[in-house]
């Protein structure tokens, strides 16, 4: 996964140990690029000419952002990680026949955005820029990393009438085990990155790093949750879904998959027919039907 995973990991312990800041600076920018830029499907493109895109300025990246629809009950798309926002292409159209009016964007060192890397803070601050700029969601639809990072923005202000995520990352500490495994890195490691995010991301945040795990504080969500998740996902355990499932109580529901995979998940007509199906039910019959 790390090319040089063996230099890497001989020069960040031994950094962590007499330059943690440095350390911190390094594995930091490691662990946030992405794997590679997706591109475009060709069954992607004729929605995506159609957007209207926008761009947004986020920490010196400029983002490129796309809407569709009248503006009038906008419902939020958020890719993963490694991904772009044309993978939910499926949803768009589906909530667009619907007289909704999906919203999504690329992230920083994803799809047509600039930058090499992006990060959560980064996700939460486009979330929170078009949310100042559509208004409340009338629904969320996020997939893996994705859901991690719209939880994190939605606990911090951002608000929806209901949210549904796919393959989704519930834990943080996820992320850092992966992480720690590709490149065999001690713990002190770690400690580094997290001093680095609290000191230079996001300074104004004490503790930040503790609040990124989308388990914690469920009740500021406040809106019913629709999961899925595929028995065989090979890039997120569907441990993860069933944490959220969990900590989301009553409000939450989790359907599993079989056959479709981390990816699949996304264009499955009965899956998308679901997720649409609770994300435009009256209020009066979501819970029952999520």
């Amino acid at each position: 996964m790390y090319p040089m995973a063996p230099l890497i990991r001989t020069a960040l312990n031994a950094s962590a140990r007499v330059a943690p800041g440095p350390a911190g600076r390094w594995a930091f920018h490691l662990f946030v690029r992405p794997l590679g830029r997706a591109r475009v499907r060709p069954e992607e493109q004729k929605l995506l000419d159609a957007a209207r895109t926008g761009h947004l300025r986020i920490r010196g990246k400029d983002v490129v952002t796309y809407a569709w629809g009248d503006g009038r009950r906008p419902v939020l798309l958020v890719h993963g990680w490694s991904s772009r926002a044309s993978r939910l292409t499926a949803f768009a159209e589906a909530l667009l026949a619907r007289g909704y009016s999906p919203v999504a964007f690329d992230a920083p060192g994803h799809g047509d955005s600039s930058g090499r890397a992006g990060n959560i803070v980064e996700y939460r601050e486009i979330i929170r820029e078009l949310h100042a700029r559509y208004g409340d969601f009338d629904a969320v639809v996020a997939h893996s990393f994705g859901v991690l990072a719209a939880l994190f923005a939605l606990r911090d202000g951002v608000r929806t009438a209901r949210f549904v995520g796919f393959g989704g990352v519930g834990s943080f500490e996820l992320l850092l085990a992966g992480f720690r495994a590709g490149l065999g890195i001690d713990e002190r490691v770690i400690r580094c990155m997290r001093d680095h995010v609290e000191r230079r991301i996001a300074p104004d945040e004490p503790g930040i790093w503790d609040r990124f795990g989308a388990d914690r504080d469920p009740g500021e969500l406040g809106a019913p949750v629709l999961l899925f998740h595929d028995e065989g996902d090979d890039m997120v355990p569907p441990a993860q879904s069933r944490l959220l499932a969990r900590a989301h109580g009553d409000r939450a529901r989790l359907v599993v998959t079989r056959g479709l995979g981390h990816r699949r998940i996304l264009s499955d007509p009965a899956v998308v027919a679901e997720a649409v199906e609770f994300l435009t039910a009256p209020a009066e019959e979501r819970m029952a039907t999520g």
